[in-house]
């Protein structure tokens, strides 16, 4: 075993390369998943100069992960670091459904595409809490077209039919999405429906009021 000590400096080299590119990863994906959490929260308060400043941040992150572990691409491939891609994916779909914008391409953003696909799911609850806002502030035109928005996501999510090995789970994304949309599309009919009503009394009253005589002096 004269070589011994050649291949243990080699081992544990590479032992230690792949440790740090390991470290490395795990701290960026932590801040990925920081920036997107960020931009959602700016989206919600339409702070959208903020959510796109936040964003580039992100996408600078995004690019030093994939260098960071272009020698490993295993952890690139693992989950904390999948997981950190999908949140990215989620802030800019977030972003561009609530703008009513075109979403973004997986390829532009550097996202593997089961990352991007649950990204796309994930993002349609964040779209339920946008809508609702949207309905509390009186915006029943532009929370319809948040929930229609929400049920062509779901129409071409429920199209992806391949083994959750391969889209790392879609099926119970796609279930969530199914049923936010559901509770979303009932609170939209229960506040247009309302809106009817008070839009007929406001009506009716105008009318009445019109018709009253002035009192006689």
């Amino acid at each position: 075993m004269k070589n011994l000590d050649i291949l243990a400096d080699k081992l544990l080299t590479g032992l230690e390369a792949k440790n740090a590119a390991r470290e490395e990863a795990l701290r960026l994906s932590r801040q990925l998943v920081q920036h997107a959490s960020r931009t959602i929260r700016a989206v919600h308060r339409e702070e959208w100069d903020e959510a796109a400043a936040i964003l580039a941040d992100a996408e600078a992150i995004a690019a030093n992960l994939k260098a960071a572990t272009r020698a490993q691409p295993e952890l690139y491939s693992a989950g904390y670091a999948q997981d950190a891609l999908k949140e990215y994916a989620e802030a800019h779909i977030t972003r561009a459904l609530a703008r009513e914008e075109d979403l973004p391409d997986p390829d532009a953003l550097g996202v593997e595409y089961a990352a991007y696909l649950n990204g796309l799911g994930e993002a349609i609850g964040e779209m339920r809490r946008h809508g609702l806002d949207l309905i509390r502030r009186g915006e029943i035109t532009r929370a319809e077209r948040v929930v229609e928005a929400m049920d062509e996501v779901y129409a071409f999510l429920t199209t992806v039919d391949y083994p959750d090995a391969v889209t790392n789970g879609l099926r119970r994304t796609t279930d969530m999405v199914r049923g936010v949309t559901e509770r979303t599309r009932g609170d939209l009919t229960t506040a247009a429906r309302q809106e009817k009503l008070q839009a007929a009394l406001r009506d009716f009253e105008a009318r009445m009021g019109a018709g009253v005589a002035p009192h006689a002096d």
